[in-house]
């Protein structure tokens, strides 16, 4: 276990100067407040602050960031408040230990929704102050470390978390080391059979790897040496994500993945970089398309180096990275390289253009207050290589990767995106859904009475230009559906010789909009038109039917009652606030009990249910969103479709069908489809009774000779 000494003698190392005395107080109040608190380990709680402060010097962060890493929890789990941090540490720590806490003191209708709101008050911090985020990376790589001891679904939980938010993040803002070690921990937690199995490949070859690792790396340096060029060569093994990635990207067996061991060959100065290329290609052939040029420009995460792959001495490719010491440094730290917080002093102002992406995300998501939605984008944001295109002037604008011209429309400004009627790259005329490749010059076409598409949805790629389009549809939507919730609403009124026009006036409408959960009454009727809220509900709260007396009810309705009752009881799924619906399945996601689930009201379909993740309802209108659940009472199969890529045997498909029915699943379905290569493609859809008896059929299917991926798709 880290102590505190240790925390102080490696920020004292790189940085003599540093208030250590802010560490030593921050250090001892900590052990006070969580004295006596334990993590499931069974360790003092204490050991976590102290890990955390341990990665945030690894990081070489300032005084009052490792301060902060020993405090972050405080707020969040002792009696300790923000404005005794402040008045102990001063606001600077304060801020940044708000910034960190989670909101786990406000109620929340979910748990997405609280995932949600804190994510989006920590982008807003750090947004401000970007220790919030490295302090955060630091807190999320320890409790990954210690993943072991929490249960199998909450492990599964924070894993995808990592791998989707945080993996991510430390990726934008180059902390490589970090990225890495989140990917893998994640992987591990989030498929343990192909991790394992992964492992296992790459320890089989681990000898062999290395001897090869080693001739190469004798090769290069001799070639340097030849040329008097003074140099570091590196070779590495690429981790077990990365690779199983590969090779279910490019459809490849473990043994066809070349690029397992990656080289580096660091150096002195940029103009050595570039003649230690020319070298490589002059010994080993390079391929044209796998040669990128980071040092003339650089990644917006600062990331600089040569990247090549060759056709090596054994006829193999081979990955190599050239760089200089000082962008070896920023590779493995990133923005944490270029820290120039000392005390009193500001983020240089060019390293915080650098990282403009982090209020784009803030801003970006303030137009978005549905959690799924907003966690959604999040990941959008998160997710994106870059594309570096030209307006007709020469300016250079930065767009993620597969952006169309309509998403460098909204680029431009909002009011361009809504009139744009076409596009010209490099002089010519273009589909709106264009995929924009770097260097394309891009000339957009506007016309004033021209609006946005619902179609353009299918191939937007930014946040802004999805955010705009739906806003702009929403509001049309609105307009039609208070014009339709109106008519239906006169009509429900007028049977029951009411005048809609005059009550939606008085104070006792006003009253059954808020009974509904709406602050005006037109709110109420836009609802009705949706379809959310029937016109009889919003009748029966302004004139109640007069129910029967109990004792005259026939025996035939009571009879005909608890037939109804318990039929509805088997019922999957139960919709909020509403008792009798149809209810259909998405068959784009095919949902079964244990996945997170969210319904959409259809015109005349009842209510159809989808995976909260599920690109289709993503694209639907929030307004039309209801909220609903699994019926734990209720007991049936659901069908789900699966793909196994194997290699072909015979006897493969009835290993694979006898472990599908050996845990009683019924299969619906099945084709397969054997490729040029050997490789058989198999899909099958299959009844399952929820996501944890679908978990145990891959598993076992994933153990079936020549199997080597096994999943669920749609």
């Amino acid at each position: 276990m880290i102590r505190v000494n240790d925390v102080l003698d490696k920020i004292s190392e790189y940085h003599p100067e540093a208030d250590l005395g802010i560490i030593e107080r921050a250090y001892i109040y900590s052990a006070r407040v969580h004295e006596g608190q334990v993590r499931l380990s069974g360790e003092p709680y204490l050991t976590h602050p102290l890990e955390v402060a341990g990665i945030l010097t690894d990081m070489r962060l300032d005084a009052i960031s490792v301060a902060a890493g020993f405090l972050h929890d405080v707020i969040e789990d002792t009696h300790a408040g923000s404005e005794d941090i402040e008045e102990l540490f001063g606001p600077e720590v304060r801020h940044i230990v708000s910034g960190v806490t989670k909101l786990s003191g406000l109620s929340f209708h979910s748990s997405r929704a609280r995932q949600a709101e804190s994510l989006r008050k920590m982008f807003l911090a750090m947004a401000d102050d970007i220790r919030v985020i490295l302090i955060k990376l630091a807190d999320r790589l320890h409790n990954m470390r210690t993943l072991q001891f929490h249960k199998a679904n909450k492990r599964k939980e924070i894993a995808k978390e990592t791998l989707d938010i945080y993996a991510p993040i430390a990726a934008r803002l180059g902390i490589y080391w970090i990225k890495n070690e989140l990917e893998e921990a994640s992987f591990r937690f989030l498929q343990p059979d192909e991790f394992h199995r992964i492992q296992t490949l790459v320890a089989k070859s681990q000898t062999e790897r290395e001897k090869y690792m080693q001739t190469v790396k004798d090769y290069i340096q001799e070639k340097m040496d030849a040329s008097n060029l003074t140099c570091e060569v590196l070779g590495r093994n690429k981790n077990y994500f990365s690779i199983f990635n590969k090779m279910i990207s490019q459809n490849l067996p473990f043994e066809e993945i070349y690029d397992i061991i990656a080289f580096r060959i660091v150096l002195d100065s940029i103009s050595h970089c570039y003649e230690a290329l020319g070298l490589i290609h002059s010994m080993w052939k390079p391929i044209d398309h796998k040669f990128k040029d980071y040092v003339a420009r650089p990644k917006p995460n600062m990331y600089q180096s040569l990247h090549t792959t060759v056709v090596g001495p054994f006829g193999e490719r081979i990955e190599i990275q050239i760089r200089t010491r000082e962008m070896d440094q920023v590779a493995k730290s990133g923005i944490a390289a270029h820290w120039s917080y000392k005390e009193g002093k500001r983020i240089d102002e060019n390293i915080s253009e650098k990282f403009a992406w982090i209020q784009d995300l803030v801003d970006n998501q303030e137009n978005f207050r549905d959690p799924g939605e907003f966690l959604e984008n999040v990941r959008i944001d998160l997710f994106q290589d870059e594309v570096y295109v030209f307006t007709p002037r020469g300016e250079i604008k930065t767009l993620p990767f597969g952006a169309t011209t309509v998403d460098f429309a909204y680029m431009i400004h909002t009011e361009v995106g809504n009139q744009c009627t076409g596009a010209k790259v490099n002089g010519q005329l273009v589909p709106l859904a264009y995929e924009l490749k770097t260097g394309d010059i891009v000339e957009i076409t506007t016309a004033k009475n021209h609006h946005p598409s619902k179609d353009w949805l299918k191939y937007v790629k930014t946040v802004k230009a999805r955010s705009k389009i739906r806003h702009w549809i929403k509001t049309q939507e609105k307009e039609r559906s208070m014009s339709l919730g109106r008519e239906m609403l006169e009509k429900a009124f007028r049977k029951e010789k009411l005048n809609f026009s005059a009550l939606s006036k008085t104070e006792q409408l006003a009253k059954v909009a808020t009974h509904f959960g709406f602050k005006i009454v037109d709110d109420l009727v836009a609802n009705v038109g949706y379809g959310k809220i029937t016109p009889l509900q919003v009748v029966r709260k302004i004139a109640p039917k007069q129910e029967p007396a109990a004792d005259q009810e026939s025996i035939f309705n009571k009879l005909v009652g608890r037939v109804v009752r318990k039929k509805r009881l088997k019922d999957g799924v139960l919709v909020k606030g509403v008792d009798d619906i149809l209810i259909r399945f998405g068959k784009c996601c095919q949902p079964v009990p244990g996945d997170p689930i969210i319904g959409y009201i259809t015109r005349g379909y009842g209510v159809t249910v989808h995976r909260t993740n599920c690109v289709n309802a993503l694209q639907m209108t929030p307004e039309r969103q209801i909220e609903v659940e699994w019926n734990q009472e209720a007991s049936e199969t659901y069908p789900v479709k699966i793909k196994i890529v194997s290699g072909d045997r015979v006897g493969l498909l009835a290993d694979v069908v006898g472990n599908i029915s050996k845990f009683g699943a019924n299969i619906l379905n099945a084709s397969s489809e054997t490729r040029e290569n050997k490789m058989v493609d198999s899909y099958f859809t299959i009844g399952v009774e929820d996501t944890g008896h679908l978990e145990r059929i891959l598993s076992a299917v994933r153990k079936v000779k020549l199997v080597q991926d096994v999943k669920r798709i749609g």
